[in-house]
Order: C-alpha cells, then sequence, then structure tokens
C-alpha cells in the first residue's frame, strides 16, 4: 500500500469512529435521558420574585401593660378591719399569677386624713417589698383632719380643730413624695392621669364632698391629655368622686366641674375613666359601666365594700380592678380579693377603635 494510499485509510477510519462516537452519544441521551428534560444549557432561570411582607402584622397574644386599682382603703387606726382587707388586697396582689405593672390607689386612703392613720397605711405598705409602683389621688376623707380634735375623737363642734385643708394636701404629697396633688404615670408606653380634689369645707364649703378642680388643673389635664395620647393605644384617666348626669356640673360627692372634664376628653377616642367613691359591690347588680365619648368604670371598695343601700352588709368582701391592655383591646375585670377570684358580675372586654388610615 502506498503511503497516500495509506493516509486516506487513516482518514476513513476516524470519520468512521467519530460517526460511531456521535452515534452512540445520541443512544446514551435517549437510554438515560428522558425526551421531556431541556438540556442543562437551554433551561432559564426563573425570574426573581419578591415576597413582599403582610400589612397586617399578628398581634401579640398577651398583655401589653397589666395594672390594679384599689378604691376607698378607708384605713383607720380605729377600725381594724380596713387593715385587714388592704394586707388582703396586696397579699393577693404579691402573689397574682399575672403581670401587675403598677397599682393605682383612687382616693379615700385614710378615713380621716390624720397623721395616725398615715402611719398605719405606711406600716402596711411596708410590709410587702416586692409591689410595684404605686400612685394614688386623694378623696374627700382624706381631707377629714379638721373634724378630728387632740384626742383624736370626731369634733363637729370645734371644725376645724387646728386643720386645715392645706394641711391635709400637704400630708398627702408627704407620703408620696409628690410635688403636685395631680400627676401622670407612663408605664410599657401607656399613660395614666390622676386628678385630685384639690379642697374641701375649711377652704370652700360650698364643695361638700365634692371634688373641686383649679383651672389649673383643669389645664394642666387638658395639655396632658393631649401631650400623652396615641391614636390606637389606651389612655387612663383616675379621678375620686364620679361624674353626675351628663351636661351639667357636679355638686356634693360628684365631680364638680365637669362639663369642662368631658369636653377635655370629647375628642380623644380610647380614653377610660375610673372613679371610686360609691363603693357599690360588684355583685349587687348597680351599674359600674357606662359608654360615653369615653368608657367609664366605677370601682368597688377594698376597705368598706356596700350594698345598694349603702350599708355595710357583707364585711368580708373586698374588691377591686384589674386592667389589662391588649394591642386590639382593654380587658376590665372586677376582683374578690378576699378569695382572691376574679367576679363573673365584673367583667368587659372593650375593642379599642383602630387608627383611619
Amino acid at each position: 500500500m502506498s503511503r497516500r494510499a495509506f493516509i486516506r485509510w487513516l482518514l476513513a477510519i476516524g470519520a468512521a469512529l467519530v460517526g460511531l462516537s456521535a452515534i452512540f452519544s445520541q443512544m446514551v441521551k435517549k437510554k438515560f435521558i428522558p425526551d421531556a428534560q431541556p438540556s442543562l444549557t437551554s433551561v432559564k432561570p426563573e425570574p426573581s420574585q419578591s415576597v413582599t411582607p403582610s400589612s397586617a402584622e399578628p398581634l401579640p397574644s398577651g398583655p401589653l401593660m397589666s395594672y390594679f386599682i384599689l378604691s376607698d382603703l378607708h384605713i383607720s387606726i380605729g377600725d381594724a378591719l380596713t387593715g385587714k382587707k388592704l394586707r388582703q388586697a396586696l397579699d393577693d396582689i404579691t402573689h397574682f399569677d399575672g403581670p401587675v405593672d403598677a397599682i393605682m390607689l383612687t382616693g379615700d386612703l385614710t378615713d380621716t386624713g390624720t397623721e395616725r392613720d398615715y402611719k398605719e397605711l405606711r406600716t402596711i405598705v411596708s410590709e410587702y417589698k416586692k409591689l410595684p409602683p404605686v400612685h394614688a389621688n386623694m378623696g374627700n376623707h382624706d381631707y377629714y383632719s379638721i373634724w378630728i380634735n387632740k384626742a383624736n375623737n370626731w369634733d363637729q363642734a370645734t371644725v376645724p380643730n387646728g386643720k386645715s385643708d392645706a394641711m391635709s394636701r400637704e400630708s398627702f404629697k408627704k407620703f408620696f413624695g409628690y410635688k403636685s396633688l395631680y400627676n401622670d404615670f407612663t408605664t410599657k408606653g401607656h399613660s395614666i392621669l390622676l386628678l385630685s380634689q384639690e379642697a374641701y369645707v375649711q377652704e370652700k364649703p360650698e364643695v361638700g364632698e365634692g371634688a373641686w378642680y383649679s383651672d389649673e388643673q383643669l389645664e394642666w389635664f387638658k395639655e396632658r391629655v393631649k401631650s400623652l395620647y396615641q391614636p390606637g393605644r389606651p389612655l387612663f384617666v383616675m379621678t375620686h368622686q364620679p361624674l353626675p348626669p351628663n351636661g351639667t356640673d357636679g355638686k356634693s360627692h360628684q365631680l364638680i366641674r365637669a362639663i369642662q372634664f368631658r369636653e377635655t376628653l370629647k375628642p380623644y377616642k380610647n380614653v377610660f375613666v375610673f372613679c371610686g367613691h360609691r363603693h357599690q359591690d360588684f355583685q349587687n347588680g348597680t351599674p359600674h359601666y357606662v359608654q360615653e365619648t369615653f368608657h367609664y368604670f366605677h370601682n368597688a371598695s377594698v376597705g368598706r365594700t356596700l350594698n345598694r343601700a349603702y350599708q355595710q352588709e357583707a364585711k368580708h368582701k373586698v374588691q377591686g380592678i384589674y386592667v389589662q391592655v391588649f394591642a386590639d383591646k382593654v380587658v376590665v375585670r372586677g376582683r374578690e380579693f378576699s378569695n382572691r377570684t376574679f367576679l363573673d358580675e365584673a367583667n368587659w372586654s372593650i375593642d379599642l377603635q383602630k387608627v383611619q388610615a
């Protein structure tokens, strides 16, 4: 075979091998790669898809803030039962199976406002080392020292018995370390305002047992509500005496400048007002919740819970309110401290009005 013929033979053999290789490759593809499976080079990447988070985030399931309201303690050195009842309430609170961020005392902390009654109150409170912050306002009984003579007896004939309304105010402020009778307290982003009666019959005989607020206090109230209010969140207000019927100012045993009080709150949603003074048992059928432009609650009493005829029929009862703030509602529940139970007759869940878009 000539050299040239040999080279042509090699080229022919190489071509045949390349052809066989191609045929074999196709056979392998058909054998092991399904017809529906595209080649890797023909697969185009899917366009990336952005994940838009839900605009309605899940609400927290637990309470955002919780506190107790104790009204009308009436602590008196001459009535040991009042001290016993306050201890029952504080025992329950300190062992309570749930969060307690504060305690509000809404007036009539003492029975006579005398130094010895405040001393008794201090003795009881000091027994509890793990109490949450305690805040308070004044009630009419916290001005009663003018009725008490030097022998610590009730003596109406010698009023004011060397005392004054100013002295009562100072005793209250000294006990709590306040610079003012009216204050506000904020915890976990939620605020509570406490308004206080500023005078009694020694200075203003016409007020009787009513709550008189000065121009200065009402201006402070208006400014603080405007400053502290957050749309969609509740704002809480504590008074001692209850409001009179809507559209009127109050008299004895009522909040006197009630028209201005209501006007201050009218522009705001989700406001909750709590008062004491009536002492009414949560279980005696009297209404304890009224809806106005705000939500209005009447507390019972720790020291002297009364029946509908204002008699201390059930001397063992010790009642107060527990407030829980959730993301979408406020829950208000009556508590019987003597047996550490909630009362079915006092159980309200108030939906919060949402912020308008």
